[in-house]
């Protein structure tokens, strides 16, 4: 099956149950049905549990944008507007993929949209007719694949249960295979490892796929193709666990969230083979000053005498040391 690349880890008996079940008698799964178990397993999942993992309170694992409160909303709203480049926004229903229970980015919000609702992780997606499709962290919480470059070639990784025990291991070659998937460059570095985020790019296209017309837009965090090949050596992929960044994603599986960076060619790509037309991505903090400059001129005019919470809002949102230049925007029309 494969040399074991890291020390093995402990797993709760549930977890091991539900591992075991998907892995069979071979005892291991690649990386990518690994993370799918570990956050989306109906019992053991990360994201099905009943519990807070989004906010700065005891118990949470991580923050977003939609921590700063309403302002978000706000903002994501006067940016549609403009985006839809003198289409109603009165004819558009405002739809938000993957939100937190109870915590749509527009819920409380005043906005100009002819409806808004959200569509929970695991839940059907269907979209017809105008539509400002949102989401807000949504991609990087997909699964991926995972490949380590090692004697000349490329050798996909999986995770293998060994009695109550994870461990990374090098799924077997297939006879006189070629690489394990198309877009590997052909050469690297000796131990160079990439995080490939397909099912980002498939949910991409499921969703453009889909009759309708509008605004797409995603905040998240991600690389261009280019620099996940040359200039990330270790990977994307990351563990959040009560508010630390940690790299080993084999402890504590279905309790601490998985993640990794977007490609965003890839997805700008989905969107263009749709009908999509010229995809951009922009970091946060241009998006909304480019966007949403009257929202902005509004309130800091409106707030200029005091230090409000708005304030601290926008600071955190819009500053490169917070989440201004961490996180990116795709937006397209069609």
């Amino acid at each position: 099956m494969g040399s074991s690349l890291e020390t093995s880890r402990r797993v709760d008996p549930d977890f091991a149950v539900a591992f075991a079940a998907r892995a069979g008698a071979g005892g291991a799964i690649p990386f990518a049905a690994f993370v799918e178990l570990a956050l989306y397993h109906p019992v053991v999942g990360y994201y099905r549990r009943r519990q807070t993992r989004v906010g700065y309170g005891a118990g949470t694992d991580f923050f977003t944008a939609t921590t700063s409160g309403p302002v978000f909303g706000e903002l994501v709203c006067a940016a549609c507007v403009k985006l839809l480049r003198g289409r109603n926004p009165a004819e558009h229903r405002f739809v938000e993929i993957g939100a937190e229970p109870g915590a749509g980015i527009v819920q409380g919000v005043a906005h100009p949209f002819a409806s808004a609702h959200s569509i929970g992780i695991g839940e059907p997606i269907e979209l017809t007719g105008p539509c400002i499709v949102f989401s807000n962290e949504l991609f990087d919480a997909r699964p991926f694949r995972r490949f380590r470059f090692r004697s000349g070639a490329w050798r996909e990784l999986g995770v293998r249960l060994r009695e109550d025990s994870l461990e990374e291991i090098e799924l077997p070659l297939a006879p006189a295979s070629g690489p394990p998937a198309p877009y590997l460059p052909a050469e690297t570095a000796e131990g160079y490892v990439i995080d490939a985020p397909e099912e980002a790019a498939d949910l991409a296209a499921s969703i453009a796929r889909q009759a309708w017309s509008g605004l797409f837009v995603a905040c998240d965090y991600g690389k261009s193709w280019q620099e996940i090949v040359e200039a990330l050596p270790f990977g994307t992929a990351r563990a959040y666990f009560r508010h630390s960044q940690g790299n080993d994603l084999l402890t504590r599986p279905g309790q601490q969230d998985l993640t990794c960076h977007v490609c965003w060619d890839w997805l700008a790509d989905a969107l263009t083979r749709h009908g999509f037309e010229a995809p951009q991505i922009e970091r946060q903090e241009s998006f909304f000053i480019h966007h949403a400059e009257a929202y902005l001129s509004g309130a800091i005019a409106a707030d200029a005498a005091q230090f409000t919470r708005r304030k601290q809002s926008l600071f955190q949102l819009l500053h490169g040391a917070h989440l201004g230049q961490k996180f990116q925007v795709l937006h397209a029309l069609r």
